[in-house]
């Protein structure tokens, strides 16, 4: 009986399990952040893509595209940028994945005295925390080249917090592709050829009326389209508690992380 009150009081509880975890996790991403901070290349690269785009589209595109009801292109233009920097931000998410999964260093991590999902959730908190970084820098940019909010301070936030949780969502696909695909090129290749489709066959950057008809109805009902229009709507002052776009994005985000996270886990696991 002594030994097994000695064994009970020495097994951690439930609590102690959960609060080693978040400290593992945190210690995770804090390596994964120090990475990214002590390598200026990543940074300079993070955020020059995106700000091409915003210069490119605002001065040489800009004046070209008409914006459905009038008003300013750069407006239009904006939300658009932001789901596209969040979702290019994540290659990155995939490819260290990748690196970490055939070089061992997942396996050399695993094999520490620490929570086994430190290692998977450090590198999505850190990316995650990376994105809004740049979707901020992206926004003070935007406000450089004419882009206003309409909707006051609430509007503004819930723009930002709908770009970032589209990252998160397109981040634990990342994650599932980097750990699944294991190869740098290969994940890097298979990331193109699904995000820059995805990302221009909507309303990103022009009105989707202007496409041919067998086209818009991929481009209406994809959800980078609904996360820009619900982004765009929280931007320019529409009733956001009424707008069907962002009940919609929110779905499908939330579906994407429902099916994407438990995927990454088990590709996660196969690791060896």
């Amino acid at each position: 009986m002594a030994e097994a009150a000695l064994r009970t009081r020495a097994e951690p509880s439930t609590a102690q399990l959960a609060r080693w975890a978040v400290s593992d996790t945190l210690v995770m991403t804090r390596r994964n952040l120090l990475v990214w901070m002590r390598v200026p290349a990543y940074i300079v690269f993070t955020v020059v893509q995106p700000v091409i785009f915003v210069l490119l589209f605002r001065y040489v595109f800009g004046g070209a595209i008409r914006v459905p009801g009038g008003g300013s292109y750069v407006d239009y233009l904006m939300p658009g940028i932001l789901a596209q920097t969040a979702a290019f931000a994540t290659f990155a998410t995939a490819i260290a994945l990748a690196q970490e999964s055939t070089k061992g260093v997942i396996d050399r991590l695993r094999a520490m005295p620490m929570a086994r999902s430190a290692v998977l959730a450090g590198r999505l908190l850190a990316d995650s925390l990376r994105m809004l970084i740049v979707i901020l820098v992206i926004v003070v940019i935007g406000y450089a080249v004419g882009f206003r909010f309409h909707n006051g301070v609430a509007g503004a936030v819930g723009m930002v917090l709908v770009a970032e949780l589209f990252g998160i969502a397109i981040a634990c696909i990342s994650a599932f592709v980097g750990l699944a695909i294991r190869d740098e090129e290969s994940v890097q290749a298979f990331g193109l050829i699904w995000i820059f489709p995805l990302t221009f066959v909507s309303s990103a950057f022009v009105p989707t009326l202007t496409m041919p008809t067998w086209l818009q109805g991929f481009a209406n009902e994809q959800p980078m389209t609904l996360v820009v229009n619900a982004m765009r709507s929280l931007a320019e002052g529409k009733p956001y508690p009424l707008n069907p776009a962002l009940w919609q994005s929110l779905a499908w985000l939330a579906g994407v992380i429902i099916v994407f996270v438990p995927l990454a886990v088990r590709s996660y696991r196969k690791v060896s």
